[in-house]
């Protein structure tokens, strides 16, 4: 038996630590590639049950890997050294809403769709809105700094963090940030935390921004005979002068994947359709509206759909969110990306995933947040094919490539974890990686927090297939 096992058993009420294997299974992987079996698996109920699970991963050099719904693409909560997952989905959920400071305090347990449930009723909204938000706790999503089709106008989780209350890998309980919209005391460690993936802290409590809900919104639906003009296309818009709250694209696969999975009507004779919102005051939807339509009928559009209705455009926006699991109905294998490039780079981007499909003799399909520029290329294989999986691991590497070439990154919101770790020099650099890896040794010195993620171990390399 591990020796720091009956210590950490004996402060905690029996039944917290799990560690019998069937038990540890559902913990072994999350949405990504590769399962890790761990030695423990701890589901803590209140702050100090964190604080001692720390302390004492710290004083016997014991990973830690926190962990909420598990939803991540990109291996962040995977255990690849075995020792504790710390579960936190088990933490009482609290959305705490304070509508004249316009901010909302929440244990990171909490679902982050019921967030913004919970700031509607008060008139209000939480913008951050990830896909995954029905199921996604608000922990990951300040872990791996989640984004969204609203962060074309609102920006990212991080643009909506005001102070966090985190343990410490040496087990200390500290506030960062605060309640206020204006802190520049000292260094800024809400920032650093967002997105560090576990790392740096084990994130108990976070204080985010709250905005009031726009009076109107108008959504728009347009298709194009060709993938390029519609890239063009987003890029003319948001040169306009017009900033639409939402701006997704879905290349024809998707489409089609779409009205075979769940049909409601989209154009599946076109090459490309965008979906646009717009938000504000009615008087400016309706100038900003014309504008979008016209900047689209020079551009070559196919067709320019405004729904009738709030149920039409329901359903609009509910088939952009049934890409994912569409496309997955396709082959039994779909490794997800998140390249993301200047967004007047998208028409170029979207050759660059043209000529990688060809040349690798992949099914590649592409959608996302192509208003800010982050595209989600979706490669759909099969497992069981070794060959196939290796065509898929030289096609993700020269994404990335293409990417960094034209100006982007590796990662608009999911993350690196374990996926893209070996790629990290590709875009920062030696420099800047060791860098970054130096504050991590400052604050971690005994590597306790989610080691095996961001920094690529020896030897490491991408791998979406048994060996």
């Amino acid at each position: 038996m591990n020796d720091w096992l009956k210590p950490l058993q004996d402060g905690l009420i029996e039944g917290r630590v799990l560690t019998k294997n069937a038990d540890l299974y559902s913990y072994s992987f999350d949405a990504s590639f590769g399962e890790y079996l761990p030695e423990a698996v701890v589901q803590v109920k209140n702050k100090q049950e964190v604080v001692h699970v720390i302390r004492l991963a710290n004083q016997y050099k014991v990973p830690v890997y926190p962990r909420g719904a598990g939803t991540c693409l990109s291996g962040g909560p995977l255990p690849v050294h075995g020792g504790i997952v710390l579960d936190l989905s088990k933490l009482p959920a609290k959305i705490d809403v304070s509508p004249g400071d316009l901010t909302v305090t929440v244990s990171p347990s909490v679902r982050t769709q019921d967030i913004n449930i919970e700031a509607e009723k008060r008139g209000l909204m939480y913008a951050p809105d990830p896909s995954s938000a029905h199921v996604a706790t608000i922990g990951g999503n300040l872990a791996e700094n989640s984004g969204g089709p609203r962060g074309l106008k609102y920006g990212v989780t991080k643009d909506h963090v005001l102070g966090l209350e985190i343990v410490t890998p040496e087990g200390e309980l500290i506030r960062t940030g605060g309640q206020t919209i204006k802190n520049v005391t000292g260094y800024d460690l809400t920032k650093l935390i967002v997105g560090s993936e576990g790392t740096l802290a084990v994130i108990v409590e976070a204080t985010l921004k709250l905005m009031p809900k726009p009076p109107a919104v108008k959504t728009m639906m347009v298709s194009f005979h060709k993938v390029r003009t519609a890239g063009e296309a987003i890029s003319r818009t948001l040169t306009s002068g017009v900033l639409p709250s939402k701006m997704e694209f879905m290349d024809q696969a998707c489409v089609r994947a779409v009205e075979q999975f769940q049909p409601i009507g989209l154009p599946v004779d076109a090459a490309a359709i965008i979906l646009i919102e717009l938000d504000g005051p009615e008087e400016a939807l309706r100038i900003e509206q014309e504008k979008v339509e016209a900047i689209m009928e020079e551009m070559g559009a196919k067709e320019v759909i405004i729904p009738e209705s709030d149920e039409e455009a329901a359903k609009l926006w509910h088939a952009r969110k049934q890409v994912s699991p569409a496309i997955a109905k396709i082959k039994p294998t779909k490794v997800s990306e998140d390249a993301t490039v200047p967004r007047s780079k998208i028409p170029d981007f979207m050759d660059r995933l043209q000529t990688i499909k060809e040349k690798y003799d992949l099914e590649v399909v592409a959608f996302g947040h192509a208003g800010d520029g982050n595209l989600h290329p979706n490669i759909l294989c099969d497992q069981r094919d070794p060959e196939e999986m290796k065509r898929a691991e030289k096609a993700v590497e020269e994404m990335f490539e293409a990417a960094i070439e034209l100006g982007g990154t590796l990662s608009g919101e999911h993350g690196i974890g374990t996926m893209k770790a070996p790629f990290m020099e590709m875009e920062l650099g030696d420099a800047g990686v060791d860098m970054m890896r130096r504050i991590k040794r400052a604050w971690d010195p005994h590597n306790i927090l989610n080691p095996g993620k961001i920094f690529a171990e020896k030897g490491q390399k991408l791998v979406l297939r048994n060996e």
